[in-house]
């Protein structure tokens, strides 16, 4: 029996043919997904939420590189409208991309800081980054990739992102801490700080009003923190309503100035190359993790328009480089929609366009503290640990491996790690276990690559 033979069991939810509707309705298929339009607008702007640090964050890893900021605010908001439209519009998933944040920081510190290469060279590793991830993507590799995910590795990504997704979540606000004694990494933080008891009362409200079944109770949680936060948080202040986006002064523009043949320089391409790894196993395995999450699976267990979700993610990074931004996956922060119901296409549309809208309203960004929005994240990284009672214990070499990658992920802070130490852990177990016929050859190729990339030095 193949390795990942097994998936077909998980429940999912099937395209039916079903009467089709005109409209929204019928583009989206939000009936037939069992949604409604009202839904989604509130799973698009709850993952908005969730995600809009992205435009604070990102400028300012790439700044600290020496990139003009105010460009890099616009080819953020560029790249997440651009990328979850495409991903709304074209492939009508609930999954919002943007310019993914250790990426980012590889761009900023690995590259330009730590290699010493130009921005126009870095921007042009990008654009060939977008250009390798989209060739490997059509030709079918990613796909045979994600069919090749063995059920207890599938899952355990899953789980090891939410756990991921609740520890960023948690030390962001000051939860969780680093640990300033001797003995493990991470400590409770200052827990009567104003940000630490939001987030734990926001957690728990959230658990209440998702009990009762309450439309939009992660939203409604966001806003009433945020609200009070502007009222009683000296931090939390009202700077305005309307910017015009800018691009820098003349010389600061970003767009357009990707050097690619500096980029195809023999000392940048391992760099190029470490990008297009990081992102196959990175990217895919959140995609995949999200679309179980939201039960978005055909019959055979394997993501609705899942080739085109690939894509969309792919042709971003592109995108990215051309308008001077870091490369692009989708975000973590999509599951935190698809718990507020998000079920189609509809909601990345929403997320898009309102990125499009952050261009002119940038100073509105500022009047959502990280405590409103941990909540919600910290409640989908919860959800997604569910993900353990679909683990098949009566197959425990399966099972622990899926395992082993979900607390991998969190402990060295990096989804491929965790996919690597799954995959090698798998294939190592099924043959000291005498079950080597049940591992397919897609599955021993897959990890003995992760393996040999992370030998060789070049993982991010």
């Amino acid at each position: 029996m193949s390795e990942n033979s097994s998936i077909h069991h998980e429940s999912t939810v099937v395209e039916e043919d079903t009467p089709r509707k005109g409209g929204l309705d019928g583009y989206f298929k939000i009936s037939q997904r069992g949604s409604s339009v009202r839904q989604e607008v509130v799973a698009g702007l709850t993952t908005f939420l969730a995600m809009v640090y992205s435009v604070i964050v990102v400028p300012s890893m790439l700044g600290a590189a020496g990139f003009n900021q105010g460009s890099v605010f616009i080819a953020t908001c560029l790249v997440a409208a651009f990328g979850s439209l495409l991903m709304g519009l074209w492939a009508n998933l609930p999954m919002a991309i943007g310019c993914a944040i250790s990426l980012t920081a590889f761009t900023a510190f690995s590259l330009v800081l730590g290699q010493g290469i130009s921005i126009p060279v870095a921007l042009g590793a990008v654009f060939l980054m977008g250009l390798v991830f989209t060739a490997i993507t059509v030709t079918g590799v990613r796909q045979w990739i994600l069919t090749n995910l063995p059920f207890g590795v599938a899952h355990g990504t899953g789980i090891g992102i939410g756990l991921f997704l609740l520890l960023i979540a948690a030390n962001g606000v000051g939860l969780v801490v680093q640990n300033p004694h001797d003995g493990l990494p991470v400590a409770l933080g200052e827990f009567t700080s104003l940000p630490v008891l939001m987030s734990i009362i926001g957690l728990a409200a959230i658990f209440g009003l998702e009990k009762r079944q309450v439309p939009g109770g992660i939203l409604l949680v966001i806003i009433a923190i945020s609200i009070f936060g502007l009222i009683f948080d000296p931090n939390v202040t009202y700077q305005g309503l309307f910017a015009m986006p800018s691009f820098g002064g003349e010389g600061e523009s970003l767009l357009g100035t990707m050097d690619i043949m500096g980029a195809l320089n023999p000392v940048v391409i391992p760099s190029v190359l470490a990008l297009v790894m990081t992102a196959i196993f990175d990217a895919t395995g959140t995609i995949r993790a999200v679309a179980g999450q939201a039960k978005l699976l055909d019959k055979d267990g394997q993501i609705i328009d899942g080739g085109k979700a690939l894509t969309s993610d792919s042709v971003s990074s592109i995108f990215a480089g051309f308008v001077g931004g870091a490369p692009a996956a989708v975000y973590i922060e999509s599951a935190a929609g698809t718990a507020a119901g998000g079920k189609t296409g509809l909601t990345a549309t929403v997320v898009g366009g309102l990125f499009i809208l952050l261009l002119f309203l940038s100073p509105l960004s500022y009047l959502v503290p990280a405590y409103a929005t941990a909540p919600a994240l910290m409640y989908v990284g919860l959800l997604m640990m569910s993900n353990v009672s679909k683990l098949d214990m009566s197959d425990s070499v399966d099972a622990l491996s899926g395992l082993m990658c979900a607390v991998f992920i969190v402990l060295t802070g990096n989804i491929v790690t965790g996919i690597m130490l799954g995959f090698g852990s798998l294939v190592i177990g099924r043959v000291v276990s005498g079950e080597a016929k049940r591992l397919n050859a897609g599955t021993v190729i897959i990890a003995i690559v992760l393996v040999a990339f992370y030998a060789g030095g070049w993982a991010i």
